[in-house]
C-alpha cells in the first residue's frame, strides 16, 4: 500500500471553503430541520454555476462531458449521502476528466428516501455494464459514490463480470455504520457532517436493511481480487477511517492502493477545482491515475 500525506498547509481557498460549508451547510444536514432539508443542504450549491452543458444520453438517465480526443471511458459516480445530488452539479468534475482524456459518463441514479437500498447500486450496475459492453471503463466516485463505486466492484466481481480498469475514490463513504475512530474523533473538525447526519443519511438509505451489509458497507466485504484504486480523503473528515481502513484492509487483501491524506480541506474539495488548488491537485493526480490503466 502506498500512503501519503499531501505535504502543503491547507490553501487559504480551502480555509474559506470550511467556513462557508460550517456556517450555510452543517446546521441544515444534521437533520434537526428534517431529512428533506437536509437533503437540499447536501446538493453543495458551491458559488458558482455548472461547468458548460452536457449531453444526455437517450438509453439511460444521466450525463456525457466528452473529451475532445478521448483515450478512454470514465463511469463516475456522484455523492450526496444517497439522498442528494445530480450529473449536473458534477459538471466542473467530469469536465476536468474530460480535459484529462477521458469520454465521462455520470448516471443520475435513484435517491433515498424514495428509492431505497439497492436502488443505486443497481442503477449504477446497469450504467456499468452499458459502458462495459464496449469494453471496462475505469471507474470515479466521491463521498456515497465512492461508496457505490467500491460496492459496485465487489458486485461485479460476485457475478463474474468483467471489473473496472482502475478507481479513484474520492473521501468514499465505506461503512454505514459508522465505526470508524474519526467519525468520533473528527466530530468537532469535519465543517460538514456530524454523527447524526451520517446515521439519518444512512437509515434514509437502507431502510431496515443491515448497516453492515456488504452492498451498502463494502469496507466489510472481500477486497480481494479488485483492480488498482486511488484514495484521496481530508485529515479532518469523519469518513477519514472509511478511506484509512479501506486502503489497509485492500493491500492486506493483495489489491494495489494508493492513499492520500490531504490537509485541511473539507469533505468534497474536489467540487471546487475552480478556485481551491487542493482540489486541482487531488483531480490532476487520479487523472494521472486512472490513465496509467485506460487504454481504450
Amino acid at each position: 500500500m502506498a500512503s501519503a500525506s499531501a505535504s502543503l498547509a491547507a490553501s487559504l481557498a480551502a480555509r474559506l471553503s470550511r467556513a462557508y460549508l460550517r456556517r450555510s451547510v452543517r446546521p441544515r444536514v444534521n437533520g434537526e430541520a428534517g431529512a428533506e432539508a437536509a437533503a437540499q443542504a447536501l446538493d453543495l450549491r458551491w458559488p458558482w454555476p455548472p461547468a458548460g452543458a452536457a449531453e444526455a444520453d437517450p438509453e439511460a438517465p444521466g450525463e456525457w462531458i466528452r473529451a475532445r480526443s478521448a483515450r478512454g471511458r470514465l463511469l463516475y459516480l456522484h455523492g450526496g449521502a444517497f439522498m442528494a445530488g445530480s450529473p449536473r452539479l458534477y459538471r466542473s468534475t467530469a469536465r476536468f476528466f474530460a480535459k484529462a482524456g477521458f469520454d465521462v459518463f455520470t448516471p443520475a441514479y435513484r435517491l433515498a428516501p424514495e428509492h431505497r437500498f439497492p436502488a443505486a447500486l443497481d442503477d449504477v450496475t446497469a450504467a456499468y455494464q452499458r459502458l462495459a459492453a464496449h469494453g471496462p471503463p475505469a471507474l470515479a466516485g466521491d463521498s456515497a459514490g465512492g461508496g457505490l463505486a467500491l460496492a459496485l466492484m465487489l458486485r461485479l466481481r460476485a457475478r463474474g463480470l468483467p471489473l473496472p480498469r482502475a478507481a479513484a475514490l474520492f473521501s468514499p463513504w465505506t461503512d454505514l455504520s459508522a465505526s470508524g475512530a474519526s467519525a468520533r474523533d473528527n466530530e468537532g473538525k469535519d465543517p460538514i457532517f456530524t454523527r447524526r447526519a451520517l446515521r439519518l443519511a444512512a437509515r434514509q438509505y437502507l431502510g431496515e436493511a443491515s448497516l453492515r451489509d456488504t452492498e451498502a458497507s463494502p469496507l466489510f466485504g472481500d477486497l480481494t481480487g479488485l483492480p488498482p484504486i486511488l484514495v484521496h480523503v481530508g485529515e479532518d473528515e469523519l469518513l477519514l477511517d472509511d478511506s484509512r481502513r479501506l486502503a489497509e484492509r485492500a493491500a492486506a487483501a493483495g489489491t494495489a492502493v494508493e492513499l492520500t491524506i490531504f490537509p485541511g480541506v473539507p469533505h468534497g474539495w474536489q467540487l471546487g477545482a475552480a478556485f481551491m488548488p487542493e482540489a486541482r491537485q487531488s483531480l490532476r493526480e487520479a487523472a494521472a491515475f486512472l490513465a496509467r490503466f485506460a487504454t481504450g
